[in-house]
C-alpha cells in the first residue's frame, strides 16, 4: 500500500510504493509474484542498483527492465498501488527516447537476422510429416 504524507496544504499524497507492486500496477507483469521473480533474478535495476522487491519507488526514479532481448529504461511519473486500466498504467511511467530507439534498432536487427535463418521459413506440412513417417516405416 502506498504510504501517505500530508503536504503544507493539508492534503494526503502518495509518497512511495513497493517496486514489485508498482511494476504490477504499471502492467509490466501479470502478477506481483512474477514481478518479484524478475526483481530477484536481476531483470530489474532501480537507479542503477539491484533492488529487493520491497524497495520503495519514488517519483522521478529510473527503472531499467529487461524483458526478453529488450531493455526498457523507464522514469517513474506516477505512484499508484492499485492496478487499473491499461490507459491509466501508461501514465505511470515515461520511457526514455534512447530506450525506444535502442529497442527499435534491436527489433530491426533481430528481424534481419531471422531472414538469414533457413530453418525459420521451413516448416513441414501435416502431409509432409505423414509421408516422412511412412517412409521411415513408423506408420
Amino acid at each position: 500500500m502506498a504510504h501517505k504524507h500530508r503536504d503544507d496544504d493539508g492534503e494526503d499524497h502518495d509518497d512511495h510504493v513497493r517496486l514489485d507492486k508498482w511494476l504490477w500496477a504499471a502492467r509490466f507483469f501479470k502478477t506481483r509474484a512474477i514481478a518479484q521473480e524478475a526483481i530477484a533474478g536481476g531483470k530489474v535495476l532501480y537507479n542503477g542498483e539491484r533492488p529487493k522487491p520491497a524497495r520503495e519507488v519514488r517519483l522521478g526514479d529510473e527503472v531499467r527492465l529487461r524483458m526478453g532481448p529488450y531493455e526498457h529504461i523507464i522514469l517513474v511519473r506516477e505512484l499508484n498501488p492499485r492496478r487499473g486500466p491499461a490507459k491509466q498504467a501508461q501514465t505511470m511511467y515515461e520511457e526514455t527516447s534512447a530506450s525506444v530507439a535502442a529497442r527499435e534498432k534491436l527489433a530491426a536487427q533481430l528481424k534481419a537476422a531471422s531472414a538469414f535463418n533457413p530453418q525459420a521459413a521451413w516448416t513441414d506440412s501435416k502431409k509432409d510429416r505423414r509421408d516422412l513417417r511412412r517412409m521411415r516405416g513408423k506408420d
